[in-house]
C-alpha cells in the first residue's frame, strides 16, 4: 500500500506546481510580462487599453489601423501617436506612453461632427441660474401671450427617460407688484428652495412646484440668518471635499488660489493661482499608472490650473489676468485639519463671507460660488475627465490634461451660456437665430 500513497502524493504535488506555473505565466502574459509574437518570444511589453465612448471605432498606431474599440494590444514600451476614428465622429488623437508591465488606457471620448439641436424653451430665457446639484435650470421670460405664463421657470434636466419632452415647469408667476425682471435668485445648497429678491418683498420659493402669490410671505427679516445656514452647510461640504486632498494642495487652494472648483467626482480640483510657488512632489514614488502628459508644477500668478489628486499631476490649462478679489470664488473652508468645524451657534460672524452690502452682489456671489459659469472660467464635463469652455464664438472642449481640445458646437452664442446636461449626453446653450426673437435654450446632442 506504500508505493500507492507515494504515487497520490506525487501526482498531486505535480498537479499542484503545474497548476501554479500555468498560473504564473497566465498573470506574466496577461500583464505583459511577455508575448508570442511572429518574430518569438517578446519580453516585458505593455498594454495599451485602447477603447472609446461610443465603441466600434478604428485605433490607428503611428498612422496604421491595427484594431477596433474596445480592445487590448501588447507593445513594446515606447511613445506612440494613438488615433481612434469613428465615421461621424471627430477623431480623438494622443501621444502615449507605454511602459512595461503597465496598463495605458485610451477613455477616449468621441463628439459628433454635425450635432443636432434640440429647443428647450420658445418664448425666451432670461436670468439663468443653474442649481447647486447641475440638476435644474431657473429662468425668467416675459414673452409668454397670457401674461400670468410670464414668470419664472425651472427647467428638470434629469428625472424623466425622456428629459427633453419634458418641458419647463413655472413656478412663480409675474405681476405688477413683483418685478421678476429685476429679481435676484440664490438656490439653497440642497437645490430644493430658491430665495428670490424683488424691489418690494424677499419670497421663500418651493422648487418642485407652482408657488402662489397669496400663500408667500416676506422672508425679508431672517434673510441673513438664512443665508448664514445656507452658508454654513457650504462649508461642511467643502471641509469634507478638501480633507481628501494632501495638506500641501489644501494650504494652496485656501491661501494662493481663487476660482477653486471640484470635478463631479470630487477626485480633481480647477483652481487659479494668485502668487508664484512651486508645487512639490507629494506621492513618492509617483504612482506608475498615472497620466504621462507633460505637467507644469511651477506656479505663476493668473495660472489656470488641474491638480489630479490620485495620480498627483498638476496641469496649466491656461493663463490669463488674477481677477480682482471681488470677483473670484474663495473657498469658504480655511480650516479643513482643525480639530473640530465651526458652527453657526458658536461663531455666528463666520457664515457672513458671501453676504454683501446688496442683494444683488449676494446673488452673484453665490452663484459665482457654486458655478464657474460666473467666473469666467473653464466648467468641469461631468465625466470629470473634460473642460468645457468658449473660444471664438465656439464651444470647445477638452481634455483635463489639455490634449484632445474638439470644437462641439460653432455658431451664434448669447453672453457665452453654456452648460453641461448632467449625464453629459447634451449641452445646454443661449442663442437667437432670429434678431426680432428672444434668446431662447438649445440642447445640443452629443450622442
Amino acid at each position: 500500500m506504500r508505493p500507492s500513497v507515494n504515487k497520490r502524493v506525487l501526482y498531486t504535488l505535480l498537479s499542484g506546481i503545474t497548476i501554479l506555473l500555468g498560473a504564473v505565466v497566465a498573470i506574466q502574459y496577461a500583464k505583459g510580462g511577455y508575448r508570442v509574437t511572429d518574430g518569438g518570444f517578446r519580453n516585458n511589453t505593455g498594454l495599451l487599453a485602447a477603447n472609446s465612448f461610443p465603441t466600434g471605432a478604428q485605433v490607428k498606431i503611428n498612422g496604421r489601423l491595427v484594431s477596433a474599440t474596445d480592445d487590448t494590444l501588447y507593445l513594446e514600451p515606447d511613445t506612440y501617436d494613438v488615433e481612434i476614428v469613428k465615421d461621424g465622429f471627430q477623431p480623438w488623437r494622443k501621444a502615449l506612453q507605454i511602459q512595461a508591465e503597465l496598463v495605458t488606457q485610451t477613455d477616449a471620448l468621441l463628439f459628433p461632427i454635425a450635432p443636432s439641436l434640440s429647443t428647450l424653451t420658445f418664448t425666451g430665457a432670461e436670468n439663468l441660474l443653474p442649481s447647486p446639484d447641475g440638476q435644474k435650470m431657473l429662468y425668467f421670460t416675459a414673452s409668454m401671450s397670457a401674461e400670468q405664463k410670464n414668470g419664472l421657470y425651472v427647467l428638470d434636466l434629469t428625472g424623466s427617460p425622456f428629459p427633453l419632452q419634458k418641458g419647463p415647469r413655472q413656478i412663480l408667476s409675474d405681476t405688477s407688484g413683483l418685478d421678476l425682471a429685476q429679481a435676484q435668485a440664490i438656490w439653497s445648497p440642497d437645490s430644493s428652495e430658491i430665495l428670490l429678491t424683488t424691489p418690494n418683498q424677499e419670497l421663500l420659493l418651493q422648487a418642485d412646484r407652482k408657488n402662489e402669490l397669496a400663500s408667500l410671505s416676506d422672508v425679508s427679516f431672517r434673510r441673513k440668518q438664512l443665508l448664514a445656514e445656507w452658508e454654513e452647510e457650504m462649508y461642511l461640504r467643502e471641509r469634507q471635499f478638501l480633507k481628501e486632498f494632501p495638506p500641501e494642495i489644501v494650504a494652496l487652494a485656501t491661501q494662493a488660489a481663487e476660482s477653486i472648483y471640484f470635478s463631479p467626482d470630487k477626485k480633481r480640483l480647477l483652481y487659479t493661482t494668485i502668487t508664484s510657488g512651486e508645487l512639490p512632489a507629494i506621492i513618492t514614488p509617483p504612482v506608475p499608472t498615472r497620466s504621462t502628459q507633460p505637467e507644469t508644477r511651477s506656479l505663476t500668478p493668473g495660472g489656470m490650473y488641474v491638480y489630479d489628486r490620485e495620480e498627483d499631476t498638476n496641469f496649466l490649462i491656461t493663463t490669463h489676468l488674477v481677477e480682482p478679489m471681488q470677483l473670484a470664488k474663495h473657498l469658504l473652508a480655511d480650516d479643513v485639519f482643525a480639530a473640530t468645524a465651526q458652527s453657526l451657534e458658536a461663531s455666528p460672524s463666520a457664515f457672513r463671507t458671501l453676504q454683501a452690502t446688496s442683494a444683488a452682489e449676494t446673488a452673484r456671489n453665490f452663484a459665482r460660488y457654486h458655478s464657474p459659469l460666473f467666473s469666467n472660467s473653464y466648467q468641469w464635463f461631468p465625466d470629470s475627465a473634460h473642460l468645457l469652455y468658449t473660444s471664438d464664438n465656439a464651444v470647445r472642449v477638452m481634455s483635463y490634461d489639455t490634449t484632445n481640445p474638439t470644437t462641439i458646437y460653432s455658431g451664434p452664442l448669447t453672453a457665452n451660456f453654456i452648460y453641461p446636461w448632467p449625464d453629459g449626453k447634451r449641452l445646454i446653450i443661449l442663442t437667437n437665430f432670429s434678431p426680432s426673437a428672444p434668446a431662447n435654450l438649445y440642447a445640443v446632442e452629443l450622442e
